[in-house]
């Protein structure tokens, strides 16, 4: 880990609590101007979640479109699609409201529809070289952290995944409002909490020449939120209280990966969500307890001072205990919260391993930031652990 020698970059501005969404008019006269385009999905709109956006907007004075054509892991047709929306509509500015997709779509937009650069040729860390629309992110989930990073994900391909990642992706503020998030089905709520465990711990292990002491004090903070709320949010969705420690614990861990970034879980993970359709922070679930046993032995010390962080009660442990509590306890946590536990539980075959050891082996800008080295047979043989 590095000492004092780090960048570390983040949202402008963030506004959170319950009912913040109205805000949205003072951001229209502010940031995101008289032409907002706003970027979300089907599944979003239905629930009512967009509404209260499109009020707050004209109420600022802004006239807007819709774009409700993502999907989860958006193809880049979705992209070219939104971009060709907002160059005709004369877009001012950019507002993304939902999931992760939604939120990683909106970016996409805003850069390209201003810049005009072509999205094969951004793939990959520091490729933009343009600039972006106004943009504006709010969360309906409490997991991906997209609201507060500087990477896009976009599916190539049949299967494939690829991220762009750039500075110019970090958008000019974020909203936090619980209130979008209590209709949020139980085992979405689990999954992405979990998602966002795994982005403060592998935020707080990467090997990342920036993994920084602001990510891993922001890593702590995130587990704590996460941890003492997540099965409260879960078990009983309209607690508000809750709702909006999981946004601000799922907003923590993204600005700590956003810096210092995510490693083996995810390379795992993609592949998982790319091939089966299994939605990502479920895929990371179903993963999370294995890898972490497979880099103990490179980052046990660190998973051991993370341990109080997420299971209070194992403070006064010895430095064993803790780290033997944080990999069973967050191994158990998916059962305790109803989630499926084994590959199998999600219709992956065993034939379909090999293939899938061989996606990951491909994730090297993850795999990179790993504590441990990672073969094609150690994630052939953490997938068959999994299975």
């Amino acid at each position: 880990m590095s000492t004092f020698t780090f960048t570390f970059a983040t949202v402008p501005q963030i506004i959170a609590g319950p009912g913040c969404i109205a805000r949205l008019s003072e951001l229209t006269k502010t940031r995101l101007g008289p032409r907002v385009l706003v970027i979300s999905d089907e599944g979003v709109v239905k629930a009512g979640l967009v509404q209260p956006a499109l009020a707050s907007l004209s109420a600022g004075g802004a006239e807007t479109s819709i774009f409700t054509g993502v999907v989860a892991d958006p193809p880049e047709a979705i992209i070219h699609a939104a971009v060709a929306r907002a160059i005709e509509f004369g877009a001012t500015g950019v507002l993304g409201i939902g999931g992760g997709s939604s939120l990683d779509v909106a970016k996409l937009v805003a850069l390209l529809a201003k810049s005009g650069e072509a999205l094969g040729n951004i793939y990959g860390v520091g490729n933009v070289t343009g600039q972006r629309l106004p943009l504006v992110l709010v969360p309906t989930t409490a997991g991906t952290g997209s609201e507060v990073t500087p990477i896009s994900i976009v599916t190539t391909g049949a299967y494939e995944k690829k991220g762009v990642v750039s500075p110019v992706l970090l958008p000019d503020a974020a909203l936090l409002d619980a209130e979008l998030t209590l209709g949020l089905p139980p085992t979405v709520t689990a999954a992405t909490g979990i998602d966002a465990m795994v982005h403060a711990i592998e935020a707080f292990t990467s090997a990342s020449a920036n993994n920084n002491p602001v990510s891993r004090a922001l890593a702590k903070e995130a587990l704590r939120l996460l941890g003492a709320n997540i099965e409260i949010a879960v078990m009983k969705g309209t607690d508000l209280a809750a709702r909006q420690a999981m946004l601000l614990g799922a907003m923590l861990a993204g600005q700590a990966f956003a810096n210092s970034p995510v490693a083996a879980v995810h390379a795992l993970a993609y592949p998982i969500g790319g091939r089966y359709h299994v939605a990502h922070g479920l895929s990371n679930s179903l993963v999370l307890a294995h890898v972490l046993r497979f880099n103990a032995i490179a980052c046990g010390d660190a998973y051991a001072e993370l341990a109080p962080c997420l299971f209070p009660h194992l403070g006064p442990a010895g430095l064993a205990e803790r780290l033997s509590g944080f990999i069973e306890g967050l191994a158990i946590l998916p059962v305790r919260l109803n989630l499926p536990v084994r590959l199998r539980d999600v219709g992956i075959p065993k034939d379909g391993l090999p293939l899938l050891a061989e996606s990951a082996m491909e994730q090297t800008r993850l795999l990179v930031n790993n504590p441990r080295t990672v073969s094609l047979s150690d994630a052939a043989r953490i997938y068959e652990v999994a299975w």
